[in-house]
């Protein structure tokens, strides 16, 4: 891909900018148009396939806007469940794409500071929150992940990722309550809504194409407005509290040295680092997991 030529005016005279825009897309399944239930979100479910269709669609058309807004190169992280979503003969040909399982940094493998933007696509409400398919990280182990006394889905969670790296998240597509998470999060970032929540497991939804339609808009305007974002930056040390659905799960994940157990469902630890705290979220998490 070639760099993109701009240009700006400066003292009565016209300059040609040759610059590079960078796209990082995080992309997950729930918040996309189309999906509510389990039988679209799991490995075996019986509309797995369709979703993984819808999904790749609305990807591709995020491409597409990002490379209508001058992007010379878009990378997408496929970040939902064994992260093996994505049809590859159906992708975009002008982007690399990032599949399969246990990654570093999971939803946000590949994230690095040479980005100029990311997008979180698909994404959905934390665990507790309205939303359709509401839950953080694994909602068959987590109840609730605050950091510093603040509650965190995968929306801050991430967004706090791509900022230790510099990059500013400008756009969350989903339903509206992703929408609204985001923006509490993140008061300037553009937002898709491409479904409505009615409950957990029931939405009002955009058709295939509007959804897609919307989010290519959506995508060039985010990118047009990179100037007015910034990332998130948040200060260490790092108090983490993860609670568990069940105590159970508490005592499979307690063999990580670093926690301390503060009630029968709740394990605490602190560090320094965003990214260790990320990283050891992820490991308690998959440590649980092996019991749900």
């Amino acid at each position: 891909m070639k760099d993109v030529e701009y240009c700006f005016k400066g003292e009565n005279r016209f300059y040609w900018e040759v610059m590079s825009l960078r796209v990082f897309i995080s992309a997950d399944i729930e918040g996309v148009a189309g999906v509510v239930h389990r039988e679209h979100t799991a490995r075996e479910g019986r509309e797995h396939d369709r979703a993984r269709m819808l999904m790749t669609g609305e990807v591709n058309a995020c491409i597409e806007g990002a490379l209508m807004a001058g992007a010379t190169e878009v990378v997408v992280n496929d970040s939902h469940g064994t992260m093996r979503n994505l049809i590859p003969e159906a992708m975009h040909p002008e982007a690399e794409y990032i599949t399969g399982s246990p990654k570093m940094l999971a939803m946000m493998e590949g994230i690095a500071a040479g980005f100029d933007a990311a997008i979180f696509l698909g994404y959905h409400a934390r665990m507790g929150n309205d939303g359709i398919l509401n839950h953080t990280f694994h909602g068959g182990v987590i109840q609730n992940i605050k950091i510093n006394h603040r509650d965190m889905g995968e929306i801050g969670l991430n967004a706090c990722i791509a900022g230790v790296f510099g990059v500013p998240v400008v756009l969350v597509t989903g339903c509206q309550h992703a929408a609204n998470e985001a923006l509490e999060f993140m008061p300037m970032i553009e937002t898709a809504v491409v479904k409505q929540t009615i409950n957990r497991q029931t939405a009002k939804h955009a058709s295939p194409q509007k959804a897609k339609n919307l989010i290519k808009q959506k995508t060039v305007e985010a990118l047009s407005r990179l100037r007015e974002m910034s990332p998130v930056v948040v200060q260490g040390p790092f108090r983490v509290e993860v609670t568990y659905l069940h105590s159970g799960l508490a005592d499979a994940a307690g063999i990580l040295p670093i926690v301390e157990r503060v009630n029968p469902t709740t394990h605490r630890f602190e560090t320094d680092d965003f990214v260790a705290a990320y990283r050891y979220i992820r490991s308690l998490i998959t440590i649980a997991g092996a019991l749900s």
